[in-house]
């Protein structure tokens, strides 16, 4: 499971790491003295923890995962994480909750190499926080799927020109403003290529590919439907 803040993003064994890692977050501004008390806490807008209890509605937050971990209904659920957490105040610093293990990756393992593509990436290091069982098998998990340092190399000039023959049309295309549907499928395709399968940074692909940059992992993932025919394409590169 991958917990993300804005300053790290965590890659946690669910048991039994999980639930301590949520109540040990949740604390932390009563830990830092920003809030006095955990009344106060319950009702402090910058943390999941009013989200879980419903005092500060949230509706895109996920609150489901964590309550259905306490009670089979929400008002049981929130009563028991209340009790849980309110046990945890006496609670110190936990080294052992600040991560198992530092993975810088290069690709392969499917969670881990999309913190690369996001702006987590930039702000934080991603750990793995589980057992050491757990974290080395992470960490083998990622050394096997490295990339291949021939396919490192390959320019984006090359993919594109590749796909774009492949479905006749010119690169130049891409960057006219078109919308048929072989520049899509083009833009889809090199999308996939660039930014799934070799794991590249998504933004800078914008321009090339004459999109915004917030649609360039959407034409990723519709690519992704004709992933044997891209890849055949990027083999041949």
């Amino acid at each position: 499971m991958l917990v993300l803040n804005r300053y790290k993003s965590i890659v946690v064994e669910e048991e039994p790491y999980l639930l301590e890692l949520v109540r040990y977050l949740h604390l932390n501004p009563l830990r830092a003295q920003v809030v006095p008390d955990l009344d106060t806490l319950d009702r402090y807008p910058w943390t999941g923890h009013s989200a879980l209890l419903g005092t500060v509605p949230r509706p895109w937050q996920d609150t489901r995962t964590v309550l259905a971990q306490f009670g089979p209904t929400r008002r049981r659920a929130r009563q028991a994480y209340r009790v849980f957490l309110h046990e945890g105040v006496a609670l110190k610093r936990r080294p052992d909750l600040q991560g198992g293990g530092l993975v810088r990756s290069l690709g392969g393992w499917d969670a881990v190499r999309e913190l690369r593509r996001g702006r987590e990436a930039y702000l934080g290091d991603e750990r793995i926080l589980g057992s050491s069982d757990f974290v080395e098998s992470v960490r083998r998990e990622v050394a096997q799927a490295a990339p291949d340092p021939h396919r490192s190399a390959i320019a984006l000039e090359t993919v594109r020109a590749r796909v774009c023959a492949s479905l006749g049309i010119a690169p130049p295309a891409l960057v006219a403003g078109g919308r048929t549907a072989r520049v899509s499928r083009a833009r889809e395709g090199i999308a996939y290529l660039w930014v799934t399968v070799l794991g590249h940074a998504g933004r800078p692909l914008a321009a090339p590919l004459g999109i915004r940059p917030q649609n360039v992992y959407r034409a990723a993932a519709h690519g992704a439907a004709a992933a044997a025919t891209w890849e055949t394409i990027l083999s041949t590169c």
